[in-house]
């Protein structure tokens, strides 16, 4: 029987069939397309990736198409065209002078009644107080408007030094407010504006306008009203407070023509609302304003050392009473670094300045502060500092009559033991305290028949407003015949009782022989004689010594303040 199966020459039966067996499952397994390896090879970790499960997508569906149809004998409209006029476009050109950027900026609400009209017309009728004004204003307005701009407050504010000092830094009021926004000392010192006796910073430009917009920015948060503001930064806070409180309680309005108000007040608002409209229509008041550039006026230095005023004007190429219309707070001639390194000067004088500075080697300052060690007769105080006295009165505005106490700080010459600068504690804390060289003391005395207090006080040679303050009464007070009066007098003085039937123990034995020589005369009685003579004034009082006293004045009265 012949075998199918083929059997390769030298190869036994049963390894052929191995092999072909081998063959069989390789060729099998070559066939097979997603067998992996089984060793796989070694190969860098791959990156991370999010695996997305991808699924066949149905077929799509095929969408009906529909077909919108006009009916038939349909008529088409008109298809219209209108113009369309786009908004214009406003060019924000620069403002052409300060003028012009204070009008861009005037945000509160205005008022209009008869007080304003008045005001318009006063105004109106003043054209050399509006040009003083003015010009004085040219040197200040920039810095003012661009601090008001920073703030974000109504431009109004700035015109508010017109009505307040006319732009006069040096302006001082006879209830003691000072400088172009009128602080009152205490006001003054609660927004940080230093007053001693090297400077007054109510009269600095840069600290009086910061403190000011402060103040009034404080004001209308409280108020929540600019016309309120203004009258409490006129009249105080807590006045306009009680106003409106008076009106709440009796079921009236509290706008600022609602509250009942002093009259000066009452005309601050229409004043400031006068100037505004003075400067927004000129034209239609018959008022000019002088052209003012957009521009700064003065620039800002710092000052390392302690410099004269008399220096630095030079240096600067100006005089020196312009300087001090920029820095009229500095009231000494020393600029000192400590209390006021900042100093202004016009615009191109600066740069003139620092090249002026750079060459200088001469020295910088010739004063300098002395503190006073012990209460001293102001003859020794010159003796000490090696200076006149008169020198030394004229430059600390010391008074003739009076002595300086222990602590008193004055501005003295700078020797070779007095040659430093002055500290920042005595720039900021200088006080000058002054005391009598005559020791006053407290005498009672009695008032005569007929008199009033200004009579009283003439008779014993001191001052009726000193007099009136002793007691709190008024000047030209009728008196009580008796009436017992406080005077301040001399301790050396000894009076005679001013009563109309008695005498003082003190009287000298002259006066009574004449008393007695009076009456033998046969002019009149004992009695009448020393009533007569008791009771008639006399211009000097006699010591038992029979020495004449003249009673000075110890008051020269009170110095008269004018705002320009």
């Amino acid at each position: 029987m012949q075998s199918n199966t083929v059997f390769r020459p030298g190869i036994p039966p049963r390894s052929w069939f191995a092999v072909v067996s081998i063959a069989l499952v390789l060729s099998g397994c070559a066939s097979s397309p997603s067998a992996p390896p089984s060793v796989p090879s070694p190969a860098p970790t791959p990156t991370p990736q999010i695996a997305v499960r991808q699924t066949a997508a149905p077929p799509p569906t095929p969408r009906a198409v529909h077909r919108a149809e006009l009916p038939a004998n349909t008529a088409l409209s008109v298809i219209g065209t209108e113009s369309v006029t786009p908004p214009p476009v406003v060019l924000l050109s620069a403002p052409t002078d300060i003028w012009d950027r204070i009008r861009r900026g005037l945000t509160m609400p205005d008022l209009d009644n008869e007080l304003v009209r008045d005001r318009e017309q006063w105004y109106a009728s003043r054209p050399d107080y509006i040009g003083r004004m003015t010009e004085r204003s040219s040197r200040y307005l920039f810095h003012i408007v661009e601090e008001i701009e920073r703030r974000n407050l109504p431009m109004e504010l700035a015109l508010l030094p017109f009505i307040e000092s006319a732009f006069n830094p040096q302006a001082v009021s006879s209830a003691r407010a000072a400088g172009m926004w009128q602080f009152m000392p205490a006001t003054g010192e609660s927004f940080d504006l230093k007053q001693n006796m090297f400077r007054d910073d109510r009269r600095d430009v840069l600290a009086s306008t910061r403190a000011a917009l402060d103040y009034l920015e404080q004001l209308h948060t409280r108020f929540g009203d600019w016309h309120l503001a203004l009258a409490a930064y006129n009249w105080g806070q807590g006045n306009v407070n009680r106003a409106i409180t008076r009106n709440q309680r009796a079921g009236l309005p509290t706008g600022y023509l609602d509250l009942n108000m002093p009259l000066e007040t009452r005309m601050y608002v229409p004043k400031l609302q006068a100037v505004e409209n003075l400067v927004a229509r000129p034209e239609s008041l018959g008022a000019v304003l002088p052209s003012i550039g957009n521009h700064p006026f003065f620039d800002t230095l710092t000052l390392e050392r302690d410099m004269d005023v008399a220096l630095i004007a030079e240096l600067a190429g100006i005089s020196e009473q312009d300087f001090r219309s920029l820095n009229p707070s500095i009231r000494q001639p020393l600029v000192m670094a400590a209390g006021t390194p900042r100093i202004l000067l016009p615009w191109d004088n600066a740069k003139t300045f620092e090249e002026g500075l750079k060459t200088y080697r001469g020295p910088l300052a010739s004063w300098t502060a002395w503190v006073a060690p012990d209460t001293l007769a102001v003859s020794e105080v010159a003796r000490r500092v090696g200076m006149g006295e008169a020198e030394l009165r004229r430059i600390n505005n010391i008074p003739p009559g009076m002595k300086v106490r222990q602590g008193s700080s004055l501005l003295v010459l700078r020797s070779a033991q007095r040659n430093s600068d002055v500290s920042e504690y005595v720039a900021d804390n200088a006080q000058l305290s002054l005391a009598p060289e005559v020791i006053l003391k407290r005498t009672v005395v009695r008032a005569k028949k007929g008199d009033n207090l200004a009579r009283l006080a003439a008779r014993y040679g001191v001052s009726a407003v000193s007099a009136a303050g002793w007691n709190r009464m008024a000047v030209h007070q009728r008196l009580n015949t008796g009436q017992r009066i406080t005077l301040m007098l001399p301790r050396s003085v000894k009076l005679a009782r001013s009563g109309p039937t008695t005498a003082k123990k003190s009287v000298s034995a002259d006066r009574k022989k004449n008393s007695k020589a009076a009456s033998k005369a046969g002019k009149n009685s004992t009695k009448q004689a020393k009533k007569s003579n008791s009771s008639r004034p006399s211009k000097a009082r006699e010591n038992p010594s029979g020495n004449k006293v003249k009673l000075a004045s110890r008051d020269k009265g009170s110095r008269k303040n004018e705002k320009n």
